[in-house]
């Protein structure tokens, strides 16, 4: 990578035009070669004249004698169904943008984005009930795989851009997109900001400088956990005896780190709020996550990487009344009826867990008997492995039900409780 060389991401609207013009100024001075990284996301009918545009502008100012290199790429790829197209976009432009750096040999990007665009990022954040590190909006400088990624202009409010592009009458191209109100953001912009900065003429600069504290706690939240992580992480996972000594904020914290750094990018909420419930009311179970699945043996949470033959077969079911509910995916039916005796009271089948076996589960046949594997109660009950098959039923994390076996022991309720009691219905011809 050349220090004499540093790209500005040029999109052709006035914000990038106005980076890239003042960029300009300031490289030629010190002799260092601008290079403008345009991506043809083609979701407008005016991409292609967009195209046009930027590389005019850019070879207008070549011609003028300004040190510029033009460089642009066409995405070919598009949204996937139910995929957000923001999202899409986003990510498609960063790799994009990427991919153009590296081949000019340029370890620095600059991007445009203001002060505005930073409270934004707070306020919709907040909107989808984003943590800390959402609430801290977008980092002023950030290095991700080999490039720095930077953004002067994060302090700057949008008024003194307009007014710079005024000033050097700067052509630039106006994106109907911006308009479009299926896009949370142009909501928030069009919507929502102008009543806010009414009724609070401070509330770029504030909400601003809140994503700036943000940053420093979720800067903090990541010092703690990279302490704890050395306490609750081993070779072969995470031992959840441990982080169960942690306070609840600290095991969220250092759960949420572990993951990240095992499978490489941030886990969904939903799952780490199922984890932190589940974890400490079980010593076996799985949780699928993407393409690959965690797993609790022994008191040990790993990520298993190995690929999953088929897919990892999950549910979730709430079973309110007696009757027969159909699970497709399991190839059989979950058949509920209502007994006096010897069943599981209503309350555990408000929110059942339906997974697959992963080992070390461990079923109590009777009260007065202790809690053995899967495996040998099997053995014992004489239960050929024809009949093994289906979902292991769990309520909180407590083994409810298996197939063969009945119900465990531990959820037995007592008379004059609206109890149910499970049975396992296979399809015909089903393994």
């Amino acid at each position: 990578m050349s220090d004499r060389r540093i790209a500005v991401a040029y999109s052709g609207g006035r914000d990038s035009t106005a980076l890239l013009h003042a960029t300009l100024a300031a490289a030629a001075e010190y002799g260092v070669c601008v290079v403008a990284l345009h991506v043809h996301h083609g979701l407008s009918l005016d991409a292609d004249a967009w195209l046009v545009h930027c590389a005019a502008q850019c070879g207008g100012w070549a011609d003028a004698g300004q040190p510029i290199v033009f460089m642009a790429e066409r995405i070919s790829s598009r949204p996937g169904k139910g995929e957000s197209v923001e999202a899409w976009a986003r990510q498609a432009r960063y790799a994009a943008l990427r991919g153009m750096a590296v081949a000019q040999g340029v370890a620095i990007v600059l991007l445009a984005h203001h002060r505005q665009d930073q409270a934004e990022t707070l306020l919709l954040q907040a909107l989808r009930g984003g943590g800390v590190a959402g609430l801290a909006g977008m980092p002023r400088s950030v290095e991700r795989d080999g490039i720095r990624w930077q953004r002067p202009w994060l302090d700057k409010p949008l008024n003194e851009i307009e007014a710079y592009a005024r000033r050097h009458r700067l052509e630039y191209i106006q994106d109907d997109s911006n308009f479009d109100p299926r896009f949370a953001r142009n909501r928030l912009r069009l919507q929502v900001w102008p009543a806010l900065t009414d009724a609070f003429a401070q509330a770029e600069a504030s909400l601003a400088t809140a994503a700036g504290w943000a940053q420093q706690a979720d800067a903090v939240l990541a010092e703690v956990a990279a302490l704890d992580l050395v306490q609750v992480a081993a070779d072969d996972g995470l031992r959840v005896d441990v982080w169960r000594g942690l306070s609840p904020a600290r095991r969220s914290n250092v759960l949420r780190a572990w993951l990240a750094r095992e499978h490489g990018a941030a886990a969904p909420a939903s799952l780490v709020t199922r984890l932190i419930d589940e974890l400490p009311l079980t010593s076996s179970a799985q949780w699928p996550l993407g393409e690959v699945v965690l797993r609790l043996y022994r008191g040990v949470l790993r990520l298993d990487r190995r690929p999953v033959v088929g897919k990892l077969l999950e549910a979730h079911l709430s079973i309110r009344r007696a009757g027969l509910h159909r699970l497709p995916g399991w190839a059989g039916n979950l058949k509920a009826t209502r007994v006096h005796e010897n069943g599981v009271p209503l309350a555990w089948l408000a929110q059942l867990d339906l997974l697959e076996r992963s080992g070390g589960e461990r079923f109590q046949t009777g009260p007065s008997r202790p809690p053995r594997s899967l495996k040998k109660q099997y053995q014992e009950a004489g239960v050929p492995s024809s009949d093994r098959h289906g979902p292991l039923v769990y309520s909180g994390g407590q083994l409810v039900y298996v197939p063969g076996l009945g119900l465990d022991a531990r959820v037995i309720g007592l008379r004059g409780q609206p109890m149910l009691t499970l049975e396992w219905v296979p399809q015909t011809g089903a393994g």
